[in-house]
């Protein structure tokens, strides 16, 4: 082979391993619902948010892993079908921004955050010269789960839409069996059938990591950011959680809530275990809908 012919084969090769190494892309929006789009590899956002290599694969759309939130010493990792984000006390790192299914995410989440900025950051600095305010300040919904809360209701509202598209094709296509039986007909319903299986079992999976999350006090406590942020930078302040009530009927509420009251001293235990279980039926039931288009053949 002569050089000219080595000398491509090199430049080609070399292009391989950069694009191999290359980014992926991601948007960043902060308290203030300021959006930065990052093209960076995985090792900076391990750096970025101090997680390991093992909790960012389960962000990799080239890998199938199951519905996964993950509760780390700083961070989130949530893994719910094309919603595959981290989030901090301060910031979210939301990946593939451009898809088509995450645009609409990104949009809420710049509404959600920047409509609670306002009121949060003139808590802030009013909190020096009129301590009474920091009893309104430790009762704000803390930001990572308002960027929760978002992300809970989009993979629920994008699962539900999937029903109902499937629903619209499924009801007439058995009318249409009913009416007259025949290959072609029998065809059509099997295939619908194939996909409300793979749509229930979609739906099941995000339905079996919601309910194992709620079953566990601590793998709740774990996700309350905010709290570990302020005992680890101030020690005194370490005694309990912050007492919220939040009047909020959506389903980050209610994970907040409890995971408040999961973070108190024992004495609330049982009574912990109760709310736990009430909270499990009304996340299950925010799915269910989705996951029981039945007929038979």
């Amino acid at each position: 082979m002569n050089r000219d012919g080595l000398v491509v084969t090199a430049v080609d090769q070399s292009s391989l391993k950069k694009k191999t190494a290359v980014s992926s892309s991601w948007i960043l929006l902060d308290r203030e619902a300021q959006s930065t789009t990052l093209d960076v590899d995985k090792h900076v956002i391990m750096r970025r948010v101090q997680i390991h290599a093992r909790d960012l694969r389960i962000l990799d759309p080239m890998l199938n892993y199951p519905s996964t939130i993950l509760g780390r010493e700083k961070v989130i990792v949530l893994n719910l079908e094309h919603i595959k984000a981290i989030i901090t006390a301060d910031e979210v790192l939301l990946r593939d921004p451009m898809d088509d299914n995450v645009i609409p995410i990104v949009e809420q989440l710049q509404r959600r955050l920047a409509s609670d900025y306002p009121i949060s950051q003139g808590q802030g600095e009013e909190e020096d010269n009129h301590p009474g305010v920091r009893n309104n300040f430790e009762t704000e919904f803390p930001f990572e789960f308002r960027a929760l809360e978002v992300f809970l209701e989009a993979i629920c509202s994008f699962l539900d839409a999937r029903t109902r598209e499937l629903e619209t094709d499924a009801y007439p296509a058995l009318d249409e069996l009913t009416s007259k039986i025949s290959s072609r007909n029998l065809d059509r319903v099997r295939k619908l059938k194939s996909a409300m299986t793979r749509l229930t079992n979609r739906v099941q999976k995000v339905r079996d990591e919601l309910e194992q999350l709620l079953d566990d006090d601590d793998d709740m406590a774990d996700l309350y950011l905010s709290r570990k942020l302020a005992v680890a930078s101030s020690p005194v302040s370490g005694s309990g959680a912050p007492h919220w009530f939040l009047n909020s009927p959506t389903i980050g509420s209610k994970i907040s809530r409890t995971i408040s009251r999961g973070s108190m001293e024992t004495t609330q235990e049982e009574n912990d275990v109760e709310e736990l279980e009430m909270l499990l039926e009304v996340m299950k039931s925010s799915t269910c809908h989705s996951s029981y288009l039945t007929f038979q053949i």
